[in-house]
């Protein structure tokens, strides 16, 4: 048995049992791969896969307990890896971290600064994406790190644990006649075309939630993912915005005025996630500290053995 064999396992798995695309994938041939797979059921004395001639159409019983085994061994091997080139080499390695456009262009900059200052030698890469993606990219091994405010708790594989809270902000023009009507309510917010994040990010459920508990339907005339966008159709006059508040800028977004609308609706709360299976290398844990000071090695390393409360805000 080698690890190379559980290496196409999982990829044929992952790309839904086509033998061809897991080749490309992988950067080898389909006729190897399907060698390989053979030699490994012959090994074992199981079927992994069920064919219908040259096809892959489903995974066996047994194939199912084989394909568990096999991931765990790969992340296992993954993780010694880890562990040599945090003991050998503790100034250098590399750090993929998945989130969201809004913390990536408002909350991680002045992190990731302070982490690269602190660790030249290790290379970055910041990968965008919906909340939903995040927890995959995390799951798969794509990221080693993930940080949304969605999704990411709905997963076993993941050990989550809060960063921060935030509220939403109301944006609107500067002059717009809602900045003369005092308070903002919910029902005033219904008299207008609203703009705002689409559903499955940035707390988007909280919003949805706050009109449908006073019986109110917003109109949500325009969504995005991205606040900027969001604000360059409030400049325009399009609607009224709600965005993150950390995406409002006096300084940069001159054109638009704030109304605060955190009794309008719930607090969010930014969390960090990683798979429970994974070594965290010493620089990781120096991200997550940096990211929410809470997270001190000892309070991940507690939570992970389950000797303590998820590190609350």
């Amino acid at each position: 048995m080698k690890l190379q064999q559980l290496r196409y396992l999982v990829e044929i798995e992952r790309r839904g049992l086509s033998v061809s695309d897991a080749a490309e994938a992988l950067f080898t041939s389909q006729p190897g791969i399907s060698k390989q797979v053979r030699m490994l059921e012959e090994e074992l004395g199981v079927t992994i896969f069920e064919r219908s001639g040259k096809r892959l159409t489903g995974i066996t019983e047994p194939g199912r307990l084989v394909l568990d085994m096999a991931e765990r061994m790969l992340r296992e091997a993954q993780n010694m890896k880890r562990v040599g080139e945090d003991f050998a080499a503790e100034a250098t390695g590399a750090l993929s971290i998945a989130t969201t456009h809004t913390q990536a262009r408002y909350t991680l900059p002045p992190v990731i600064r302070r982490f690269v200052d602190r660790h030249p030698g290790v290379k970055l890469h910041v990968q965008q994406g919906s909340p939903v993606q995040v927890a995959e990219w995390v799951i798969d091994g794509t990221a080693d790190l993930g940080i949304a405010t969605e999704a990411l708790d709905r997963h076993h594989e993941l050990l989550t644990l809060p960063c921060y809270q935030w509220s939403h902000l109301v944006v609107v023009p500067k002059g717009h006649p809602l900045l003369a009507r005092g308070p903002a309510s919910l029902a005033t917010l219904a008299e207008y075309p609203l703009i705002t994040y689409d559903a499955t990010f940035t707390g988007r459920s909280h919003i949805d939630r706050a009109f449908e508990r006073q019986g109110l339907r917003p109109n949500v005339m325009l969504t995005a993912i991205d606040s900027d966008v969001i604000k360059t159709y409030v400049e325009l006059g399009l609607g009224v915005g709600i965005i993150a508040e950390m995406a409002f800028d006096p300084l940069r977004d001159t054109a638009l005025a704030s109304v605060p609308a955190n009794h309008l609706f719930e607090a969010n709360t930014t969390r960090l996630a990683f798979r429970r299976d994974a070594w965290l290398r010493a620089y990781e844990y120096d991200f997550l500290e940096l990211l929410a000071p809470q997270l001190t090695r000892r309070v991940v390393e507690a939570t992970l053995r389950g000797e303590g409360a998820d590190p609350g805000l």
